[in-house]
C-alpha cells in the first residue's frame, strides 16, 4: 500500500516517541569518572552495553527521520516502514511492490527491502538492501553482494545533510539490479542439498553427545521440511531423489530456518518479535556461511 511521506514520518515518530540522553557515570561513593551512559528518557533504561565519552553526541528521532525522508525521496515516496528499537533504531523500509522480481513461475517472487541501522555503538549508520520473499516470509540481506550496504556517518543534525543522504539512498537503490542478477544466477545453479548442509553446519563427531546428535538431526529434518513445503507452494516438483535443488532454494531454506524455526534460548517464542528474528538471522554464522557458498556458485 502506498502511503504519503507525512504518514511515513508519523509512523516513525510514533514508534520512536522518546529521546536518548547522556549522563555521567559515577564510581563508588559518588566518585566522578570520565565516562557517560546513554538512557532512554521515557523508561530510564540503559541503551547499549558500553559507555561513551564526553564528546559523544547521541542521535535522536529527528536524525532517524532524516534518514527515512531521504529514502522516501530516493524511492519516489512509494514506501512504507516498520520500526524496531534495540540499542539503536532499526527501520525496515519497503519500496513499491512494482519492483518485484519473479524468480520462479508466478509464486516465487522477491521484493526490495532496506534496513536502516542507527545504533548507539559509535559506528557508522548502515543501510542495507535486501529482499523479502513472499513465498516464505523471509527477509534476507546478502551483504557480500557488492554495493548492497552503505555506511552513513554517525552524526547529529542529519537534517542539514539531506542532499548527501538522498544521493546515498539513490546509490543503494541501484544495487537492487545487482542483487536481482545474483538471485537469478543462484536460481540457475544446483547444489546437492545434503552436501550443502554438511558444508554449512558440519556433522557430529563420533564422540558427540546424544543431545548434539539429536539437535543436528532435528535441524536437518526441519530444513528439509521447509524446503519441501516451499517447493510445493512455488509449483516446483518434489525434491529429486538425488537431492539436487537450486542454490537459491538451498540458501533460503537455511536462512528461513534461522529466521522462523530456531528457538530463542530462555524466551517464549511467541514473545519474540518478527524484527528480532530478522536481525538474529542476518547475524547468524551459518546463514553467512550459506551465503558464501551460494555466491561462489553464482559468479
Amino acid at each position: 500500500m502506498k502511503i504519503s511521506s507525512d504518514q511515513v514520518s508519523a509512523k516513525v515518530r510514533d514508534a520512536f516517541n522518546f529521546n536518548v540522553d547522556k549522563f555521567p557515570l559515577s564510581g563508588p561513593d559518588g566518585m566522578s569518572t570520565p565516562l557517560y551512559g546513554l538512557f532512554r528518557d521515557d523508561t530510564s533504561k540503559l541503551v547499549g552495553a558500553s559507555s561513551v565519552t564526553k564528546r559523544y553526541v547521541p542521535h535522536q528521532t529527528d536524525d532517524v527521520l532524516a534518514l527515512v525522508d531521504a529514502a522516501t525521496e530516493a524511492f519516489d515516496g512509494e514506501i512504507d516502514v516498520k520500526c524496531h528499537f534495540r540499542d539503536g533504531h532499526y527501520v525496515n523500509i519497503m519500496p513499491t511492490r512494482a519492483d518485484r522480481l519473479k524468480v520462479f513461475g508466478e509464486n516465487d517472487n522477491v521484493f526490495p527491502r532496506i534496513i536502516v541501522n542507527a545504533g548507539y555503538d559509535g559506528k557508522a549508520f548502515r543501510a542495507t538492501m535486501g529482499y523479502y520473499r513472499d513465498l516464505c516470509r523471509n527477509l534476507s540481506f546478502m551483504r557480500q553482494v557488492e554495493g548492497t550496504t552503505v555506511a552513513i556517518r554517525h552524526t547529529s543534525s542529519l537534517r542539514s545533510k539531506m542532499d548527501d543522504l538522498i544521493a546515498t539512498f539513490n546509490t543503494l537503490k541501484e544495487s537492487w539490479g545487482s542483487l536481482s542478477e545474483t538471485i537469478q544466477h543462484m536460481q540457475n545453479r544446483n547444489v546437492q542439498m545434503a552436501d550443502f548442509l554438511v558444508a554449512v553446519y558440519g556433522e557430529p563427531t563420533s564422540v558427540a553427545s546424544n543431545t548434539i546428535v539429536k539437535n543436528h538431526k532435528g535441524r536437518t529434518e526441519a530444513i528439509f521440511k521447509r524446503l519441501r513445503d516451499e517447493r510445493f507452494r512455488s509449483g516446483r516438483e518434489n525434491i529429486p531423489a538425488d537431492f539436487k535443488v537450486s542454490a537459491w532454494e538451498a540458501y533460503n531454506a537455511v536462512q528461513g530456518f534461522a529466521q522462523h524455526d530456531m528457538g530463542f534460548r530462555g524466551r517464549d517464542n511467541n514473545s519474540v518479535s518478527g524484527f528480532e528474528r530478522i536481525l538474529r538471522a542476518s547475524n547468524d554464522q551459518h546463514v553467512r556461511k550459506a551465503e558464501s557458498l551460494v555466491l561462489d556458485l553464482a559468479v
